[in-house]
């Protein structure tokens, strides 16, 4: 008659953790191992990317808001957003003129950033220098930008928030955390960590064109706006080690014919329209 082998918890969590790859097998067995997995659990936990949310009041030419899930810590987002060489994410940023510290508080920098913008206007494309004050405060991880001086804009001002997400809420029902410390009691150290960034930006060029330019304007800086946005979500999937399935040589990807159909339109109207038509096809063929 054969005898069940019952397996002591530390045999259990041993076995557990040699089967770990790479960096957790650098940490010792207890409390220390648990919290180095939970941390880096945070860091590159499997996510789903949602299409980013960009919302024009009506009746307002450039006043935008945006908000998205990123999956990454909040700590991780925001040192995307407030790096001083965060040109080689952010593809609109040509290059960085000038960058002055006015304020350092440790978690809370002023600083003066001067930088070449692109632009893009029908056939006409070429750099705008944009001078801001930026306020960043690690604290609460929120970045707020304005205007120096006016210029080709009257008004040009912002702000940047990371807010964390509970991605594994519901093992903690009935309880529902609140802080990162009660997230992390709850879910026993093993609870992944995401963010969700907003962006609220007002931009008002100092002469308003009448319609129809000024469709075309609000449609283009949606659209600069939505590619800041995608090139945050495309740098968080870089650290996080994933990338798109490899393509041959010369096959075009599925949203690359989406958007040479949709720039084929010259309506503005229309082309965001067909914009929203194929962004809700692609994301139900590739959830």
């Amino acid at each position: 008659m054969s005898k069940t082998r019952h397996r002591h918890p530390e045999e259990k969590e041993k076995n557990k953790l040699e089967s770990l790859s790479g960096e957790r097998t650098k940490y010792c067995i207890g409390a220390q191992s648990r919290e180095a997995i939970a941390t880096l659990e945070k860091k590159i936990s499997v996510w789903t990317e949602q299409p980013p949310e960009i919302s024009v009041p009506k009746g307002s030419l450039c006043n935008l808001s945006v908000e998205v899930d990123v999956g990454l810590p909040p700590d991780a987002v925001y040192n995307i957003v407030i790096d001083p060489d965060n040109k080689r994410v952010f593809k609109n940023i040509k290059e960085v003129i000038s960058r002055r510290v006015l304020l350092d508080e440790g978690l809370r920098q002023v600083v003066e950033v001067e930088q070449a913008a692109l632009w893009r206007f029908l056939w006409w494309s070429g750099t705008i220098s944009v001078h801001v004050i930026v306020d960043q405060n690690r604290e609460d991880h929120s970045m707020k930008f304005t205007q120096v001086k006016t210029g080709f804009m009257k008004r040009f001002e912002g702000c940047w928030r990371v807010k964390p997400v509970f991605v594994d809420e519901k093992s903690c029902f009935p309880f529902k955390p609140k802080t990162w410390d009660e997230y992390y009691s709850c879910t026993g150290g093993k609870g992944r960590i995401g963010s969700k960034v907003s962006l609220e930006q007002l931009i008002q060029p100092a002469i308003v064109p009448p319609p129809p330019i000024s469709w075309y304007l609000r449609g283009i800086t949606s659209r600069t706006t939505e590619m800041l946005i995608n090139d945050l979500l495309a740098e968080a999937a870089r650290i996080r080690g994933i990338s798109e399935p490899k393509k041959s040589v010369g096959e075009p990807s599925e949203q690359t014919s989406y958007e040479h159909q949709v720039d084929e339109v010259c309506d503005i109207k229309e082309r965001w329209a067909l914009r929203r038509r194929n962004g809700k096809q692609y994301h139900k063929k590739f959830p």
